[in-house]
């Protein structure tokens, strides 16, 4: 399956201005002000591709993928006045100003000789009456939603001027059974929940697991044989390999923002202190030297700075050092406690998970501490991780008489929250960055 994905990038082919798909430089009047909190959702028309069942397939998911952005409305197609049977032909506008679609995707899917698929589509700025973007692609049949995903967020990415984050996948742990007998399971989807499929097949605890940077490995701790042990697992063979040997607990492994180094928390005589390996040379360099706890740390983008919880005030806070282990400051001084914290893709905020009068929300704060914002409470919310855009957040909550746990998106907004469909519980989701 992986194999097939890289394949796939090498397939692709995107042939844009310059082929006639374009057809005015002039400014479009559809956009969305991302940065302006609640954004009212756009409404659009995305009508059936056209020739075949996966024709249909592939606008379907480019419609739920911008639907659950919670930036687009998609318009019903009952609603749909102009019936298109012609992708190349200019819309009749009018039709599609009616019911007020403000954007429309139109699109065609054909098969070609040597058996892939070709597919293309427009998209239309309807009260200007201009085409805003047009696109096609060529890849296999098997390929055909991850072909949706790249047409969902060049339509995003045109509106919104924003990266979309629709062709991706997350990473999870997922799990069944009985609470009292849990099986737990390395596991890989795409972000919308479709394709999942098992990494790992052991009856062992296996935790945290977080992407490379370059997107062909992880990284997760394992209590195999009863021994705490960071891995580090191939996604395109299969293979892995223990990060290193050390004693005592070994917490929450991540990379660096080059791949090149590991960081987490090895816990010796009762504390816990940071560590980074390089995985080169496997030299492991210790950050953090207290008597407390410090755990969960995370890179800012540009590698300069690290984000950790810590105990050492009595519970646990938020403070960010150097990459080196300089200038430890606490960051965090709201009611409560803080845990689990995510740098931001773009640098600009720090997630985390705050437990506060007996209930556990997912928020956001400047890396200064300042602007801290509470998105969503729950029962028991937990380990939010970031979409490559810094504009959704992925977490897993645990709700009251609840089974198991499942995955949630939420924008920055806190309006749009999404249950993530999952085979069976799911916890501990990763996201990956943009696919190649």
């Amino acid at each position: 399956m992986e194999m097939l994905r890289r394949n796939f990038f090498r397939l692709l082919m995107v042939l844009v201005a310059g082929c006639g798909l374009i057809a005015s430089p002039a400014k479009a009047l559809v956009e969305i002000d991302i940065n302006k909190g609640n954004v009212e959702p756009l409404p659009i028309a995305i009508t059936d591709f056209v020739q075949g069942e996966l024709a249909q397939k592939i606008s379907d998911v480019i419609a739920a993928d911008l639907k659950r952005s919670g930036l687009f409305a998609p318009i019903n197609k009952g609603a749909f006045i102009e019936k298109v049977s012609n992708p190349d032909a200019t819309p009749r506008f009018e039709d599609w100003k009616v019911i007020n679609a403000q954007a429309l995707v139109i699109g065609r899917v054909t098969k070609e000789g040597d058996g892939r698929l070709k597919a293309e589509f427009r998209l239309w700025d309807t009260f200007a009456g201009t085409q805003m973007l047009g696109q096609q692609f060529y890849t296999q049949p098997e390929n055909w939603r991850r072909v949706a995903h790249i047409i969902a967020d060049a339509i995003y990415e045109r509106i919104t001027g924003e990266k979309g984050y629709f062709d991706t996948r997350i990473v999870y742990v997922a799990e069944s059974g009985p609470k009292n007998a849990r099986q737990r399971q390395l596991a890989i989807m795409d972000q919308d929940g479709a394709n999942s499929r098992a990494l790992t097949n052991s009856n062992d605890i296996v935790l945290t697991p977080r992407f490379s940077p370059n997107r062909q490995e992880i990284t997760y701790m394992s209590f195999e044989n009863q021994q705490p042990r960071v891995y580090l697992l191939q996604l395109e063979t299969g293979q892995r390999e223990v990060v290193g040997n050390f004693p005592g607990m070994t917490f929450a492994p991540r990379f660096s923002p080059d791949g090149q180094r590991v960081i987490m928390s090895l816990q010796q005589e009762g504390n816990a202190n940071i560590y980074t390996m390089d995985l080169r040379s496997r030299t492991t360099t210790r950050l953090t030297n207290t008597a407390a706890i410090d755990t969960s740390p995370s890179y800012s983008p540009d590698g300069s700075r690290v984000v950790f919880e810590s105990d050492r005030g009595g519970r646990q806070q938020l403070y960010v050092m150097g990459a080196d282990g300089s200038g430890q400051t606490r960051i965090s001084f709201g009611d409560g406690s803080y845990s689990t914290p995510v740098w931001s893709p773009r640098g600009d905020l720090i997630a985390f998970t705050k437990q506060s009068g007996g209930k556990f929300s997912i928020g956001v704060m400047k890396p200064d501490g300042s602007g801290e914002r509470i998105l969503t409470t729950g029962f028991h919310n937990e380990g939010p991780t970031w979409a490559p855009n810094g504009r959704v957040l992925m977490f897993f909550r645990q709700n009251a008489g609840a089974g198991g746990p499942q995955l949630y998106s939420i924008d920055l907004t806190g309006y749009n929250e999404q249950l993530v469909p999952t085979q069976g519980f799911a916890s501990d989701p990763a996201w990956s960055p943009l696919m190649e």
